[in-house]
């Protein structure tokens, strides 16, 4: 259905003639990218105009080309790591046309009994832009005001890379990593290098476990990870020994879990130090068991972690700011809109080291 264009008088800013079509790349089944022309999305009186600079290519976007992701029906605009430029902005906004601005991709309801607790992340009616409803692979998008901050002060490049790193801020936060402790984290891919950033900032020992080298000397050289190991998938099991070896055989304060690897979620308990606690970012669409005679006996706390919060979002801003994130060594790979559907399937060769893309506008 065509959508008409913002309308000027439900904006307290008087927006630059807009065209009446913008390029659009659609998912349209499993494997398959589509450049089209859409109708200029329609600002509500409630939303802001984004003209769409940078998307950056997530896990679950690549989940969604290759018919991966549970949540999701076809057709779909992806993308959900967006930074962009205001062209409108309702009166009274928090922000105004011309700033450059980055958006919190999940649409909580705001009155849910997690909206109520502040869980905004977990939001019972929770939609995810470019997952329960269309995202920013597009070169406008209009999205409710309470989700778009300002992203003053960093890069539009940097400024796309918040999501991914708020939720390993998240992640970090939820399990309330102190100065000094020993921490695991299994999976090395973008989300487990946040928690990794995240982590260190908050003064703790970090270990790496992964299977692929490159991912762990970016982890030692670009991160300071503390230790790497690379995963055994042998009956020798060799990593299991040099974790132990690494903490006296007692094995760490918090393990972190970003593989989603049903195997590896199951077998990260047996790394969780007595008193400690398994923090499972990852997601599956299938049940995991621990034996219980080790959960017990470690008096485990097990937590998930999903998504992530304002706050979250804002202390990672905060480090950006403050330079302490090396978002030049995370950002390997930028895409142009256009040329999608014929560069998308490289992201998904580990010969090609990506590690986070973006996607120019």
């Amino acid at each position: 259905m065509r959508r008409t264009a913002v309308s000027v008088a439900s904006t307290a800013s008087t927006p630059r003639p807009q065209p009446q079509s913008m390029k659009t790349v659609i998912c349209e089944q499993p494997g398959r990218l589509a450049v089209a022309e859409r109708a200029m999305p329609s600002a509500g009186p409630d939303d802001v105009l984004i003209r769409i600079k940078r998307v950056g290519v997530c896990g679950t976007d690549l989940h969604i080309f290759t018919g991966n992701q549970p949540y999701l029906a076809y057709p779909r605009v992806m993308g959900h790591e967006l930074a962009g430029i205001v062209e409108a902005a309702p009166e009274g906004a928090r922000v105004k046309a011309g700033d450059q601005v980055y958006v919190m991709p999940y649409l909580s309801c705001g009155h849910c009994i997690a909206c109520r607790k502040g869980k905004s992340n977990c939001c019972m009616n929770i939609r995810v832009l470019g997952v329960h409803t269309d995202g920013g692979m597009a070169e406008y998008l209009a999205v409710p005001q309470d989700f778009v901050f300002s992203a003053a002060g960093v890069t539009l490049d940097e400024a796309a890379m918040i999501e991914f790193l708020a939720i390993g801020a998240h992640a970090v936060r939820r399990a309330d990593v102190q100065s000094g402790e020993r921490v695991l984290v299994v999976g090395a891919g973008p989300i487990g290098m946040a928690a990794i950033i995240f982590a260190k900032l908050r003064g703790a020992e970090v270990s790496v476990l992964d299977g692929r080298s490159d991912r762990l000397a970016v982890c030692a050289n670009a991160l300071h990870a503390d230790h790497t190991v690379l995963l055994d998938t042998t009956a020798a099991g060799t990593d299991a020994a040099q974790l132990a070896s690494l903490t006296n055989n007692e094995f760490f304060d918090a393990v972190f879990d970003a593989t989603g690897n049903v195997k590896a979620m199951e077998r990260g308990l047996q790394f969780v130090a007595h008193g400690g606690k398994y923090i499972l970012i990852s997601i599956v669409s299938d049940r995991i068991s621990f034996a219980d005679p080790e959960f017990h006996k470690r008096e485990t706390t097990l937590l998930a972690s999903r998504n992530a919060t304002v706050a979250d979002f804002e202390t990672v801003l905060d480090a950006m700011r403050a330079g302490k994130i090396p978002t030049a060594a995370l950002n390997t790979h930028v895409l142009e809109l256009g040329n999608l559907p014929a560069e998308f399937p490289r992201l998904l060769d580990p010969e090609a080291g990506v590690i986070k893309a973006l996607v120019a506008c």
